[in-house]
């Protein structure tokens, strides 16, 4: 009697399984739950919308709000401190500091000051962009900070680039600083944001531009085509 189920175990599964295939492909059992609207109702009421969702949701009222006045902008971004405080999805907080980023009011302002010491890094790495995209002294200020302060490589790398990408030359000695990094990768990267703000081109040797950043006056050893053919000839 015990010797039965054990022969008929594997036929049976296999029974079950192709019934149960033939019913999907039937159009019985064609019913997907992840694509029924009743289904994700309930699932939004029990669980909450998806992090995409949130974001998506999120990008379509900033565009709505850039349209309105400055009353319902701030009322806006004053939500969004309230939001970035809830959320916890890093991707969601990306795209918070993101729609922060497009406007200028104290709260906004508070939000992509605080991502800089966000506890994920993807955050910090999306604040030093927006800060880019903000400008001015305090972005150089703060990017500065976040390279010196952060321990992750990421987030340093990114903030030597957007220093870069601000071209302003306050930055040089920060850069230059990151010269002297251990690390090849910080000061390959410094020396790719040296050529943006300082408007010298001394290709990719890194004592070359050590040299230069110890006096960013004196002329530079590097020669052009021209030169060259003005001291043989």
């Amino acid at each position: 009697m015990g010797f039965w189920p054990v022969r008929m175990a594997p036929r049976l599964a296999r029974n079950v399984t192709i019934a149960l295939a033939s019913l999907v492909l039937s159009g019985c059992a064609g019913w997907a739950p992840w694509k029924d609207p009743a289904q994700i109702a309930k699932n939004q009421e029990k669980y909450g919308l998806t992090a995409d969702q949130r974001i998506k949701m999120l990008e379509e009222k900033t565009k709505v709000c850039k349209a309105n006045g400055v009353e319902q902008q701030e009322m806006f971004t004053q939500d969004l401190i309230q939001k970035m405080l809830e959320e916890h999805d890093p991707r969601v907080r990306c795209a918070i500091l993101d729609a922060a980023a497009d406007f200028n009011d104290s709260a906004a302002l508070a939000i992509c000051r605080g991502s800089l010491d966000d506890p994920d890094p993807r955050v910090r790495v999306d604040a030093c962009r927006a800060w880019r995209k903000r400008g001015g002294e305090e972005a150089v200020t703060l990017l500065a900070a976040r390279y010196q302060a952060d321990t992750e490589l990421d987030v340093r790398l990114e903030s030597l680039r957007m220093l870069g990408e601000l071209k302003d030359k306050s930055a040089i000695p920060v850069l230059a600083k990151a010269l002297e990094d251990a690390d090849p990768a910080v000061q390959y990267r410094a020396v790719g944001s040296l050529k943006k703000v300082s408007g010298q081109n001394l290709g990719d040797d890194v004592n070359k531009w050590r040299e230069w950043a110890a006096d960013p006056n004196a002329k530079t050893s590097v020669w052009s085509t021209a030169e060259i053919f003005k001291q043989i000839f």
